[in-house]
């Protein structure tokens, strides 16, 4: 066997061993996301080796989406980290075989405490199966590794499901997309997800705009001046009348020799775009990325401008 047909083999390997999963979600996983979502302590997700990445990755999952998580190494565990856990707490143990001993070993003080175990297993006939309150069975046929050594497929499969509970715990808390940002602040995830056209428009003496019997000789000052390559044609009360942007401008010289005495009326574009400044930058971006333009008026309900948002803003913001 090829390298290419080695590598497509172990990816539908794997893609069996997570479609294998959806017969396997029954009234357990129902039974395990409503004791997450009635977890008054925090979900411990714990595992030993290629399990245990798996679960640093499941824990980190739970947490970004609302459900306080961490994960516990079992060996540090067995050596005074079990003080972390409390009765109000659920353990997630993640064994492929279900018979881990480090994991094995945690069971009696566990119990003891009164913590609620999950566990996800290959092995439903496991004694971390017979004494977990719950487990999950995450069989899996074969491995992705030729030799069924190394944990590949199965760890796929323990990721998948992982997901999985995460999701669903997800949707039956009402998480939402503020919810997320507000857990994710840095990078531009946070921003695409929480800053708001507002936030980052030119307001002001910031925003061109000239009136609409003005010459193209004063439009091209207030083009150049507030450097948005854009002006807005108002009127006296400051409703939007239309745009003039730098391509109206071409297009102009491009009909008549003298364009210094046209009005600025005649020149500009009628049912420009525009946002609200409640909007989400991310979605005045996506208005600019869908017609082809790189500046915004910004509006309020009765058309009067609020301000501009050029879409250089977005890129300092790090929207883009």
């Amino acid at each position: 066997m090829n390298i290419i047909e080695q590598a497509r083999e172990t990816l539908r390997i794997e893609a069996q061993a997570i479609l294998s999963l959806i017969d396997k979600v029954d009234e357990s996983f129902v039974r395990a996301i409503e004791v997450l979502y009635g977890c008054k302590g925090r979900i411990i997700v714990t595992g030993m080796g290629k399990s245990g990445i798996i679960g640093k990755k499941i824990a980190s999952t739970l947490a970004s989406t609302g459900s306080p998580a961490l994960f516990l190494h079992p060996a540090d565990a067995a050596h005074g980290d079990l003080g972390m856990v409390t009765m109000n707490d659920v353990i997630i143990a993640l064994s492929n075989s279900g018979e881990t001993k480090e994991l094995i070993d945690l069971i009696p003080s566990i119990k003891r405490m009164g913590a609620t175990i999950i566990s996800l297993t290959g092995n439903p006939s496991s004694t971390l199966s017979k004494y977990s309150d719950i487990a999950i069975n995450v069989f899996v046929e074969k491995e992705a590794c030729p030799l069924g050594l190394a944990p590949t497929a199965s760890t796929t499969a323990t990721l998948a499901m992982g997901d999985a509970l995460a999701v669903s715990l997800l949707k039956k808390r009402g998480f939402k997309e503020q919810d997320f940002a507000s857990l994710h602040p840095g990078g531009s995830l946070g921003k695409r997800l929480l800053l708001t056209v507002r936030d980052i428009m030119h307001a002001g003496d910031q925003i061109p705009m000239v009136m609409p019997e003005v010459s193209m000789r004063y439009a091209l000052f207030e083009i150049t001046s507030k450097k948005l390559g854009i002006t807005l044609v108002v009127n006296d009360t400051q409703q939007l009348l239309g745009i003039i942007t730098d391509g109206d401008l071409r297009r102009l010289i491009e009909r008549q020799q003298n364009i210094w005495d046209v009005e600025a009326k005649d020149v500009m574009s009628k049912n420009s775009k525009t946002c609200r400044s409640s909007d989400l930058a991310a979605t005045a971006l996506a208005i600019m990325q869908q017609y082809s333009i790189t500046a915004l008026a910004v509006t309020d309900e009765r058309n009067h401008v609020q301000g501009v948002i050029h879409l250089h803003d977005l890129l300092k913001a790090g929207i883009v």
